[in-house]
């Protein structure tokens, strides 16, 4: 079964979600704090986490981070915290979605899905540090000799585009915040400049995905950022 820990400092929100999640099989921890959350992370490892941002002894982007040192469960951060820099910080600091409050529990609960089916069909080897290919239905991209191929055929990419799509594919399902992109590929002093990420998405998707339009596996977070869906 699954192990949800959430960490929320508001109880009656808290009690809400471990209800609900033990309603559908969840196995299910709670944390009023950031270092209730650490201790529990490291004594009863999670499958995945729910964290706010708003806690009372530490700010929730530090436990990501703290977290991240040697965890890769991954995160769901839901916050009263709307603005695109915060969404921004947390993402840069390795959580894997961001949901805003008020939300919908359906919607949470659809993002916990997708979050542990793709722990689950993530391969027991990362592309970055095993056998270095990643294969999907449509394109295959060999990590190690720098090459693209679709059907059978090489793709050509410029440096850029792959650089862009490394980054993309070695971080399966995990949104990269735009800004975080921006800063690896062009350099931190072209960090406000997503006009440049749409037009090089857009090339990557014209040479990978079937539809361009309808992306499969280079999918925009508007506002936020990017995603390789494998």
């Amino acid at each position: 079964m699954t192990r949800v820990l959430v960490v929320e400092d508001d109880a009656q929100l808290a009690r809400a979600l471990v209800i609900n999640l033990q309603a559908r099989r969840y196995v299910v921890d709670a944390a009023p704090d950031g270092a209730t959350a650490l201790s529990l992370a490291a004594s009863e490892p999670p499958d995945v986490l729910i964290v706010d941002l708003g806690l009372p002894d530490m700010d929730g982007v530090d436990v990501i981070k703290a977290l991240r040192r040697w965890s890769r469960s991954p995160v769901l951060v839901l916050s009263a915290r709307s603005g695109s820099e915060d969404k921004i910080r947390a993402l840069d600091a390795g959580a894997d979605d961001y949901m805003t409050k008020p939300f919908s529990m359906d919607e949470l609960l659809a993002r916990l899905r997708a979050a542990t089916r793709r722990t689950a069909e993530a391969p027991a080897e990362s592309p970055a540090t095993g056998g270095g290919r990643v294969v999907t239905d449509e394109f295959t991209v060999d990590l190690v000799a720098k090459k693209v191929k679709r059907v059978d055929r090489d793709v050509r990419l410029t440096p850029t585009e792959w650089h862009l799509l490394e980054i993309l594919i070695c971080n399966p399902g995990r949104l990269i915040s735009q800004r975080r992109l921006l800063q690896e590929v062009w350099g931190p002093s072209y960090s406000t400049k997503t006009n440049y990420l749409r037009v090089y998405m857009a090339q990557l998707r014209r040479k990978l995905e079937v539809d361009p339009s309808h992306p499969r596996y280079l999918i925009t977070e508007p506002g936020m950022g990017y995603r390789f869906e494998p």
